[in-house]
């Protein structure tokens, strides 16, 4: 057996000495920190709601939304278990509110954003201002804004969460507090918001109440959907999303939020899209129609086959294509403007 070369034992004992001074050689995690291209650990999933409605149901026998202050059960992406996470930066969970119940005022520094998936009848209220949550309306609840939820109708309201915990978690910058009153005081009549900047105009002088995000808090669907309709009818159909809008923050033109992008999309019948792939991980929420999508990254490939209320995760840089036969609407939300302001944004069109 040859003896070690001198080089490498004098490698070796620089590593044991520097070691107790908490110091670590670059050389040999350089390629690991910044590889050829994203390495993402996440891994693509699909929560199918037939299957995960039944245990909705039962976390609402089993705890009331008063005493969790939030009943939700978190989608965790498969290769992140533990972390209470969907993607690396992103969170993603389903929140059930049964008839009479108030999930208590509270506010944080991470943004949130509420799907509407089953049920009508419940309201979610921030900053003062409620409104009523139909299935595919897209809510917001801004930064450190005071917000409740309760249900005064009749059926269980399913909503999905989604919010930037982890990326506030990664900046150590989170902070909450909870209301001294279960519900907040209403101070203005529901539709208040969308009125002053929901029709392409603002008030002459107005404050920028929650600084990057939107003064909209509610997008109600039925306004998406007639637009991705007419859309559909009237211009051409992208190889690759089919009719992808985003919702914008009307003051700035931007995203909603500062951290997270929203998306609906239209796969007319009979589309069968095209290859993408982008930096910015992405959660899907089925709104109707089914469809299927094809990934692959990391040398493997995940086909799902998914349909309404259906819910997935695409994660960074894995290529995707989307089909659906007889025609399907899609809502999506990504940490796509955070990758825009640090100007490291990139994506992928492929033929």
């Amino acid at each position: 057996m040859n003896a070690p070369h001198p080089t490498a034992q004098l490698r070796e004992q620089l590593y044991r000495d520097m070691d107790p001074l908490n110091l670590t050689p670059l050389w040999e995690v350089l390629h690991a920190l910044v590889p050829p291209q994203p390495a993402s650990p996440c891994v693509p999933a699909l929560w199918r709601y037939a299957e995960v409605r039944p245990f909705l149901m039962r976390a609402g026998a089993a705890i009331t939304a008063e005493e969790a202050v939030r009943r939700v059960l978190i989608l965790e992406n498969p290769a992140l278990r533990g972390q209470s996470a969907v993607t690396q930066s992103l969170y993603a969970g389903l929140q059930l509110i049964m008839p009479g119940e108030v999930a208590p005022s509270h506010r944080h520094t991470q943004s949130a954003l509420r799907f509407i998936v089953e049920g009508s009848g419940a309201y979610t209220a921030v900053d003062g201002e409620r409104t009523t949550m139909r299935p595919g309306d897209f809510i917001i609840t801004p930064s450190w804004t005071w917000h409740d939820h309760g249900h005064e109708g009749g059926g269980p309201v399913v909503w999905l969460d989604g919010l930037d915990i982890p990326m506030v978690r990664f900046f150590d910058a989170g902070f909450a507090e909870n209301n001294t009153s279960k519900s907040q005081v209403v101070s203005r009549t529901e539709g208040t918001s969308f009125a002053r900047y929901g029709h392409n105009m603002a008030p002459v002088r107005h404050e920028e109440r929650f600084g990057a995000t939107s003064p909209i808090f509610s997008y109600p669907y039925e306004r998406s959907r007639e637009a991705l309709e007419r859309l559909e009818r009237d211009a051409p159909v992208d190889d690759w999303d089919g009719v992808k809008l985003r919702y914008l923050n009307p003051l700035t033109g931007g995203a909603p939020m500062p951290t997270m992008a929203t998306f609906m999309q239209k796969l007319p019948a009979g589309f069968s899209g095209l290859p993408w792939r982008q930096t910015d991980g992405a959660v899907y929420s089925v709104v109707e129609g089914s469809g299927g999508a094809v990934i692959e990254g990391g040398g493997h490939s995940w086909r799902f086959a998914f349909g309404p209320r259906d819910h997935f995760v695409i994660p960074s840089w894995h290529t995707a294509r989307f089909s659906s036969e007889r025609g399907c609407v899609l809502f999506s939300y990504s940490d796509r403007p955070v990758h825009q302001a640090l100007g490291i944004h990139h994506e992928e069109r492929l033929s």
